[in-house]
């Protein structure tokens, strides 16, 4: 994507019709708040893109509903035309409760979205405003650090799927035997991130209270960024299998492994808008083709605390799981190749208790499973 057309002006007014509507998103993108008013712009209607959660305008329609805002400066544009990204401002009159004023527009390039159904703002902001409101604050925070908005714009579903895991993260956890957290015990000085790609990676320098009530001095500590994720392990009581899934890994081939195909539980990363139990089923059908008839949480946990953000969201899966039904799969457009494996689930825990199985969430999961299997087999 390439930056937005407008040239920075002296002042001007903005007609915004759809994410920009959120008052808290556009207070992120703009870095300060702002006044809106209601206005509608006539001969276009405003229509979700297909795939995506945003709209576009589409022409010739009865008429889209938004918000007028005045008096932004170059600044304002400058920020505007680094999010909007390839979408252009053009100036189109709109209709106020008071009367009617040219505002700038933001269009998209012609033919490069597909309109789906009629854009609903309340929906949006249901689903996607907290969200699309986080990914926004590292979005701009690139701005200021001067990054190409073509860039920010090819890292975007990251930020989306990042913005996602702190809003879950400020949900909290219990607090019984663990310290708990006050105002004041974590004060960052900086944070800046050195690294942003498919994953990134942020610095901190930071000081945090101590056991014994004092502060610490100041430390400086790296955290490698990489989303929250769902796992799930196909098991058919009835059966009495698994289905695990096999891929080459990155992760081996860094550490020096000579073996970097892994058996694995089906996983994906929790995309942005997305709910672990979503991501659960979506990751079961793209991986394996499979259905699940129902999902069992089991433990969420922070696999490796002291450096990664990762957080993992895992499950077992009720699933029917027939001969045959074992076969390859994965995603072409992510370079995915797997192999599915069905197994007895004794099988699996050989498996783990041979060393062969060297996933961590596969072997949580595997015994997770095994202290409930008679349960499940018995209501199957």
């Amino acid at each position: 994507m390439g930056r937005a057309t407008l040239e920075v002006a002296d002042l001007a007014e903005f007609f915004f019709y759809g994410t920009l509507c959120h008052p808290p998103l556009l207070a992120v993108v703009l870095g300060r708040k702002v006044a809106m008013e209601p206005a509608r712009l006539a001969g276009f209607s405003a229509f979700r893109v297909q795939g995506r959660a945003f709209p576009v305008l589409v022409a010739d329609g009865g008429g889209a509903e938004g918000v007028v805002v005045r008096g932004l400066g170059d600044e304002d544009i400058r920020r505007l035309n680094f999010y909007e990204g390839d979408f252009r401002a053009e100036a189109h009159r709109v209709t106020l409760a008071d009367g009617s004023l040219t505002a700038q527009v933001y269009l998209p390039p012609e033919g490069h979205w597909q309109p789906a159904e009629p854009w609903s703002l309340a929906d949006w902001q249901a689903r996607w405003g907290a969200t699309v409101t986080a990914a926004a604050d590292e979005a701009m925070r690139l701005y200021a650090e001067g990054v190409d908005p073509a860039r920010m714009h090819g890292r975007y579903p990251m930020m989306l799927a990042r913005a996602g895991a702190r809003l879950r993260a400020g949900q909290g956890g219990p607090v019984t035997v663990r310290r708990r957290s006050g105002p004041g015990d974590v004060a960052i000085d900086r944070h800046w991130q050195p690294y942003g790609n498919f994953f990134a990676v942020e610095e901190f320098d930071l000081r945090f209270r101590r056991f014994d009530g004092t502060m610490s001095g100041p430390v400086n500590r790296a955290v490698f960024i990489s989303g929250d994720a769902s796992v799930v392990l196909p098991y058919d009581p009835v059966r009495d299998r698994v289905l695990l899934i096999e891929q080459f890994r990155m992760g081996p081939v860094g550490r020096g492994d000579g073996e970097p195909w892994m058996l694995e539980a089906i996983a994906g990363r929790i995309d942005g808008g997305e709910s672990p139990e979503e991501a659960a089923h979506r990751e079961a059908f793209e991986e394996a083709g499979l259905r699940l008839s129902r999902l069992l949480p089991a433990n969420h946990y922070y696999p490796s605390p002291s450096a990664k953000s990762e957080f993992l969201y895992t499950f077992v899966g009720l699933a029917d799981l027939p001969d045959g039904i074992a076969g390859l799969g994965g995603v072409p457009g992510e370079a995915e190749d797997i192999c599915a494996h069905l197994l007895p689930f004794d099988d699996l825990v050989a498996l783990v208790e041979s060393g062969e199985v060297t996933a961590g969430p596969l072997v949580m999961l595997c015994w997770w499973l095994a202290a409930r299997r008679d349960g499940l087999r018995r209501g199957a």
